[in-house]
């Protein structure tokens, strides 16, 4: 039984230590999000809807940036997909540097 407890308890506090938070819990206080500092670590560690809401505005930025009028939506899927997991993997870097490494890598 104390194992069975004890194994209980280890469980809600790892659990606990790596609980999902707001996107809003890393906005400023007047609710703006820097998405230059934005590391990956806080993307992964976000809800998956704020994950992907936040991935999707770096997509529409990016291709502002590179004049791209179009959007094959397949595709944005997959990119955004791939930042996600990239960032879960690499939790120390800026979501931009990510996004800078996987785009490099396409090429």
């Amino acid at each position: 039984m104390k194992k069975f407890v004890l194994s209980t308890v280890l469980v809600l506090i790892c659990g606990a230590a790596s609980a999902q938070v707001p996107l809003s819990n890393y906005a400023d206080k007047d609710g703006y999000v820097d998405v230059q500092k934005l590391t990956c670590g806080q993307l992964a560690g976000t809800f998956q809807e704020d994950a992907d809401l936040l991935a999707a505005w770096y997509s529409g930025w990016y291709n502002g940036l590179a004049k791209a009028h179009r959007a094959k939506i397949t595709r944005v899927k997959d990119d955004l997909h791939e930042v996600i997991v990239y960032c879960k993997a690499n939790q120390n870097i800026t979501v931009i540097k990510a996004i800078d490494t996987l785009f490099k890598k396409k090429k």
